[in-house]
């Protein structure tokens, strides 16, 4: 029966120390950037996208499948990092022929924005590579314009 006891605390203590390990999140939880964000880049194919930046320094992007009529794009999965005063994240997502519905390239978006309360403003530029990593074409430049989406 003491056994019991002496097991249960083990438990419980694996599981708090994994959850108590360091990372980038003390530095990023209060980074202006954190939030979901209406972001404008009006070189791109469909201008209008949804960013979402988490504090661990993980990122999602958005927008709308029907946007470019000849490639359906994934949603793009990236990470972000504190620059000195601005943000520099890296996403990527992968499009596929509208057509032949197969592979058509995996998308690298680079970025450097800066935040001003909520809203913010950078360049980014958008690298498109083959299946073997070739580069089919870029790099391509945009500018982004953010606004964060408020309750």
């Amino acid at each position: 029966m003491r056994r019991i006891p002496i097991v249960l605390s083990g438990v419980v203590l694996c599981f708090s120390l994994s959850a108590c390990h360091r990372t980038s999140a003390e530095q990023s939880a209060s980074a202006p950037i954190v939030g979901t964000w209406f972001v404008k880049a009006p070189e791109a194919p469909f201008q209008y996208h949804m960013f979402v930046f988490h504090s661990d320094g993980t990122m999602q992007q958005m927008n709308s499948d029907v946007g470019d009529p000849n490639t359906s794009d994934s949603n793009g999965m990236g990470v972000w990092v504190l620059d000195g005063d601005r943000i520099r994240d890296k996403f990527v997502e992968v499009t596929a022929d509208r057509t032949t519905h197969q592979f058509a390239s995996r998308g690298e978006i680079s970025f450097l924005i800066s935040v001003t309360g909520n809203i913010f403003s950078g360049s980014a530029t958008a690298v498109f590579y083959d299946a073997q990593g070739g580069r089919l074409k870029g790099p391509l430049p945009a500018t982004l314009q953010g606004e964060r989406i408020l309750p």
